[in-house]
């Protein structure tokens, strides 16, 4: 593997460097093995080379006491308890290197809802820093977005900025393991995983326990309430086989054990998608959406966690066009959904005998998306009774090798180029 530096590690050193007033306590956010760590990392030793103070503290590894050197006890140190008086503490010496640096200092803590209550002291803190005009800046990390502010509740509004950090993009895994976009879609965007890659057996593993396992059992489990946790182990096991498609509700319910509803389902999508694992998307009428109202479509955010599970080797994936396909449209998918901008949305559109795989709207502006893979001729149906239903919406047609066209663009540049950059330059759409 290159070490790469994602374009993450520049903005978060913009973000803690700029000469502002009030600064804000900047909360890094994403999906469990995205990295979030190691770019905090290296953004902290830019930090320093510039004068500030950086400190790094994973509160879920607690340090130990060290021994009295003027006594011959040899009983092991128990480490030091994390909790509130600690966070004080550890505030406090923070507070002391900013006050002696001109730059000020950063104090970095990671997996800070180990800390009971947290919120609660960091505010006091905060307002504190701010009151007395202490250069300290503070940056908090968690799994996922909700992992933060589920325990966060009112105390922190109006004094902490998310900083969301996505799965890896195509470009970011070929930089750093040079691979095709064939493996990219089979094993996704896992750096920890893809080291595994050439043990098929090891790869899924890695996925199966260091990924899908803390998600389900820390990130979820530990800090929110599900009233029945094993009815979403079994949707994190099945979900994935229908990735890239319209499900009902009353279908799912029908193959977990124990039943369940589709508000209950609904909810736990809804977590699993805060958490980075998998969505489910609402149908686009040009109107509000309504989860509830409609069939979803169901959609993995990283296409190892359809591949790992799917007992695939890569050439069997690969050898299996129907397969193939949905990996193929699970992973433009993904690749829309991780990277959203605010107040931009997500969708599927369908009308039978007409369906448009994804619909990405912004206010006024809205692009149909059609998805195809392998070889491909002719017209294209979805599209057009798109834009007869929609005429002021624009359409994209992603992949298929029939040629030029307007408005097609083959997959490995889509996925090089965020949401944002399709819904802007995308010209008037003829399907």
């Amino acid at each position: 593997m290159r070490m790469i530096e994602r374009s993450h590690v520049a903005e978060l050193v913009r973000e803690l460097t700029e000469e502002t007033g009030h600064p804000l306590i900047l909360a890094v956010t994403g999906p469990r093995q995205s990295g979030k760590t190691t770019l905090v990392r290296q953004a902290l030793r830019k930090v320093r080379r510039l004068g500030l103070d950086g400190r790094y503290i994973a509160v879920d590894e607690p340090d130990r006491t060290p021994p009295d050197p003027t006594t011959t006890d040899a009983t092991v140190a128990l480490p030091r308890p994390r909790d509130p008086t600690w966070l004080i503490g550890t505030w406090q010496q923070a507070r002391d290197a900013a006050d002696q640096l001109s730059g000020g200092s950063v104090l970095v803590l990671d997996e800070i809802q180990g800390i009971k209550d947290w919120s609660v002291t960091v505010k006091g803190l905060w307002d504190r820093d701010r009151r007395d005009g202490c250069p300290l800046r503070v940056v908090i990390l968690g799994s996922a977005p909700w992992r933060l502010l589920t325990g966060m509740g009112e105390s922190l509004v109006g004094r902490f900025m998310s900083f969301p950090v996505r799965h890896w993009s195509l470009r970011e895994m070929a930089q750093a393991f040079d691979i095709s976009l064939d493996e990219y879609l089979f094993f996704g965007g896992y750096p920890a995983a893809m080291r595994c890659a050439p043990d098929l057996l090891r790869w899924r593993r890695y996925v199966a326990h260091s990924i899908l396992a803390p998600v389900f059992g820390r990130d979820i489990l530990e800090l929110t309430r599900v009233d029945r946790p094993s009815l979403m182990r079994q949707l994190v096991d099945l979900a994935p086989q229908y990735s890239g498609q319209i499900v009902q509700y009353q279908r799912l319910v029908g193959r977990l054990r124990g039943g369940g509803n589709p508000t209950t389902l609904a909810h736990y999508l809804d977590l699993l998608s805060d958490a980075g694992i998998m969505t489910h998307l609402p149908h686009y009428s040009g109107s509000a959406l309504s989860r509830s109202a409609s069939n979803p479509k169901l959609l993995v955010l990283n296409t190892a966690l359809m591949t790992a599970r799917s007992g695939y080797s890569f050439e069997e994936a690969r050898g299996d066009r129907t397969f193939w396909g949905r990996i193929i449209e699970t992973a433009v998918g993904a690749h829309l959904h991780n990277t959203l901008e605010t107040s931009m949305h997500l969708a599927y559109w369908r009308d039978d005998p007409y369906e448009v795989d994804f619909v990405l709207f912004q206010g006024p502006h809205v692009l149909g998306i059609e998805v195809k893979s392998g070889r491909w001729r002719g017209s294209l149906p979805g599209l057009t009774a798109f834009k007869e239903r929609f005429p002021n919406a624009e359409t994209l047609l992603v992949g298929g090798r029939s040629g030029t066209r307007n408005n097609q663009v083959p997959l490995n540049e889509f996925l090089a180029e965020p949401a944002s950059h399709w819904l802007r330059e995308t010209g008037p759409g003829t399907a």
